[in-house]
């Protein structure tokens, strides 16, 4: 919790403070709470009231006990108890939640609304039911007086899913091709919905019949705003009998009394974002609604009302604080990437605990990012302090007498840009043409003439084909402005050609100005191709010159050596698509492939084979032929069948 003061007006912010990365551990943040001042004297009105990722949805339970917000990923819901301003408990989802809703006063009932059409029921122990509806839910209201589930989404069809009896009732059939929003007036229970088309269609559900409709969209377009698109009901929100809010998905909020079709009052944020929800704040005579960008509270006065019973010491805290600078403890750490720590030596570190992960690089202790940067280049810090003090010096100087003289950084840039700003001086065309700032006296260009970062290199490929056509550009506007000059000396209209000088003429001199300018290029482009050749021979002869000593490569376990080029063929392969390398190795012979008899394909692999398994194989196949040269026919030894009875 923390207080500022903007323009003489206290701004005392509740969620402010000097706050804890996530991605610390349990015993660093212990440790922080020890030693650090600040993060010891923080206030948490509610214990972890945050969500790891993001939050999705956030609502109040009607005895204003407990606060339940759901979020993502993974899916989950958390419940704080405003009497104890703790986390009370937490329960992961197995889809991410649309909406929901708590049918009781506390917690003990909750209705949620998945994005994969489940529709999933809680009670205070947890997890208790499930079912799906036909199409894809967009938003629900629950009916009190028959304990109706009304879901509206991705269809025409209103679907009614009673709790009492335990199954679904007729839907009732909207004139709209989808719903987006509904709500139910709490006071004489009728429904309303919100559709794609612009329109709000109002139900009895006593008759199940439709009994008003209302043309938002056609009302929501004003003199006043820009709508590229037909505008969609996107919030929708009842207050007391009579009154209704509408919001639209171009950005327009529409306040309705039921008993008329014109709109009381249209509101546009502006933004052209939809309005995500819109509510009623009685205790102030408010109306917020808001988009993903901005809250709007409806002309009435913003002072903040007393703070609610469960964290009443506000209003003694609030005339203790001081006036502090916002501070976190992201100050202690150090954003590095792996550029940085190439350059610093400590790509060594990484996977290590002083180093972690974040997005695209790594946090860091600040004090081990200046010790390392200190070791690194020592004097760094001192040139960074002597140019610091130099820049103060020319400060002052520059305050004291006022020098027309050019800058250190981009001279040539710098004479160019004031020459045309004399000639703009001089031309008596500048009556008709509103001044433009000079890039030289303006603030966010000062730095490209002081710091030698951004000095332009003429040099470089980039600039040296670019500069034929700055140049024929800025000789066209010296013409130009040598042209309106003429024109304005003369009393000729703007309209009229110069005299002695027809359209022709002026045409066949633009176009020789591209010859030019092409020939140019082309020049530019032979003289860089040529020095790029040189460059080329002088790398050869450097390489011809340097002697070259051998370097030892160690062969892998298991592995026979043959060749380098072998071992690049392996790696190219290695490197291919699976798809790629069987095409390799069905050219080579190793890979065959066959239909069979019940329509599916069958592959056959031949295995390659080392020299070694070669000549092993080879010699065994000598060594059976010699075996079978000498072996002996045992045919002889075979007894032949003698008459009589066999012997037993």
């Amino acid at each position: 919790m923390q207080v500022s003061s903007l323009n003489e007006v206290k701004i005392y912010s509740l969620s402010c403070g000097k706050s804890l990365p996530e991605w610390l551990s349990d015993r660093k943040k212990r440790a922080l709470q020890k030693k650090d001042v600040d993060v010891r004297r923080r206030i948490e009105l509610i214990q972890d009231f945050e969500m790891p990722t993001v939050c999705t949805t956030i609502k109040v339970s009607k005895d204003g006990q407990y606060i339940l917000a759901t979020g993502t990923y993974k899916p989950r819901i958390r419940c704080y108890d405003t009497y104890q301003l703790s986390l009370k408990f937490e329960r992961c989802l197995d889809s991410e939640v649309v909406t929901f809703e708590t049918l009781s006063d506390d917690y003990s009932k909750i209705v949620f609304l998945h994005n994969d059409r489940y529709i999933e029921f809680h009670s205070q122990s947890g997890f208790y039911y499930k079912t799906r509806i036909p199409k894809f839910g967009r938003d629900f209201s629950y009916h009190y007086p028959s304990c109706d589930l009304y879901f509206v989404g991705a269809s025409s069809e209103v679907y009614r899913l009673n709790l009492e009896q335990g199954r679904y009732l007729n839907p009732l059939h909207t004139d709209a091709a989808e719903n987006n929003v509904c709500d139910i007036n709490s006071v004489h229970g009728l429904f309303a919905t919100g559709t794609i088309e612009g329109r709000v269609e109002c139900w009895d559900p006593r008759s199940r019949n439709r009994v008003g409709l209302l043309d938002c969209a056609l009302n929501s377009v004003t003199a006043d705003s820009e709508i590229n698109s037909l505008p969609t009901i996107s919030a929708l929100k009842f207050n007391g009998a009579l009154t209704m809010a509408v919001g639209t998905s171009t950005g327009q909020v529409l306040l309705y009394d039921l008993r008329s079709d014109k709109p009381l009052l249209v509101k546009d944020h502006q933004y052209g974002l939809p309005i995500k929800s819109v509510h009623f704040q009685d205790s102030l005579d408010l109306i917020l609604s808001a988009d993903s960008r901005i809250i709007k509270m409806w002309n009435k006065n913003s002072v903040l009302g007393p703070a609610p019973r469960w964290c009443s010491f506000l209003d003694n805290l609030t005339e203790e604080l001081e006036e502090n600078p916002e501070s976190t403890v992201y100050d202690d750490y150090k954003f590095v990437t792996k550029k940085d720590l190439e350059n610093l030596g400590l790509t060594h570190l990484i996977g290590s605990p002083f180093l972690r992960a974040y997005m695209h690089g790594f946090f860091m202790d600040i004090r081990l990012y200046h010790k390392v940067k200190l070791m690194v280049n020592p004097f760094a810090y001192e040139e960074y302090r002597k140019d610091k003090i130099r820049q103060k010096i020319e400060e002052t100087r520059a305050q004291r007498v006022q020098l027309k003289k050019l800058p250190k950084v981009n001279k040539e840039l710098a004479l160019k840009l004031i020459e045309e700003e004399e000639e703009k001086q001089k031309s008596t065309w500048k009556k008709k043409v509103k001044s433009l700032p000079n890039i030289l006296t303006d603030d966010r260009f000062k730095v490209m003439f002081e710091n030698p970062d951004f000095q332009v290199d003429e040099e470089s490929e980039e600039f040296r084909l670019l500069n034929p056509l700055v140049s024929k550009i800025s000789e066209k506007r010296k013409k130009k402005l040598r042209l309106l000059e003429q024109q304005e000396l003369h009393g000729k209209e703007e309209e009229e050609e110069p005299e002695g000088k027809p359209s022709d003429a002026e045409s066949s001199e633009s176009s020789d100005d591209e010859k030019d300018w092409v020939e140019e290029v082309r020049k530019q482009r032979k003289l860089l191709q040529q020095e790029e050749k040189v460059k080329r021979q002088e790398r050869r002869k450097e390489d011809q010159q340097t002697v070259l000593k051998p370097q030892f490569y160690e062969i892998k376990a298991g592995e026979e050596f043959r060749s380098f080029k072998d071992s690049a063929m392996k790696q190219k392969l290695l490197n291919k698509t699976l798809e790629d390398r069987l095409k390799i190795e069905a050219k080579n012979g190793t890979l065959s492939v066959s239909d069979t008899t019940v329509g599916s394909k069958q592959l056959t692999f031949t295995l390659k084979r080392s020299e070694q398994q070669k000549k092993q194989q080879e010699a065994e196949k000598l060594h059976r032929q010699e075996r079978k040269k000498l072996r002996r026919s045992a045919g002889h030894l075979k007894s032949r069948h003698r008459r009589g009875r066999p012997f037993h």
